[in-house]
């Protein structure tokens, strides 16, 4: 498992963790049932403070893409079919609006934006 995480980024450490596991996660590349590296090996192996990773497994945990067994260590979950989609669709939103944003600066109306999605509808 490889993250790489960013000084430089606006997004805190422990977010950026939590993204990154969770991209893994979505695409597969993290199976149901994997275990996840200690919170302890994590922060070594990133050269972070425990209560980063602890932080970031808090909040996978909370989201339901990792189980924490005490004694046992954390695991990826397995997958919520409706968490998955209401996931989706919160990245979508956000790519739309950054789409919105883009189109509002260059002149581009509601029904330009909406003959875009299907066009690329179509193409799939």
């Amino acid at each position: 498992m490889e993250i790489i995480l960013s000084q430089t980024s606006s997004k805190p450490i422990y977010e950026q963790i939590v993204v990154q596991i969770k991209a893994m996660i979505m695409s597969g590349e993290l199976k149901p049932q994997t275990p996840l590296p200690s919170m302890r090996k994590l922060a070594k192996d990133l050269h972070v403070s425990i209560i980063t990773t602890q932080r970031a497994y808090d909040e996978l945990s909370k989201d339901g893409f990792i189980v924490v067994v005490p004694a046992k260590g954390a695991f990826v979950a397995t997958p919520n079919q409706d968490f998955i989609r209401e996931e989706n669709l919160r990245k979508i939103k956000e790519l739309m609006k950054e789409a919105c944003l883009l189109a509002q600066e260059s002149g581009f109306s509601k029904d330009t934006l909406l003959e875009i999605i299907e066009d690329i509808d179509k193409e799939s």
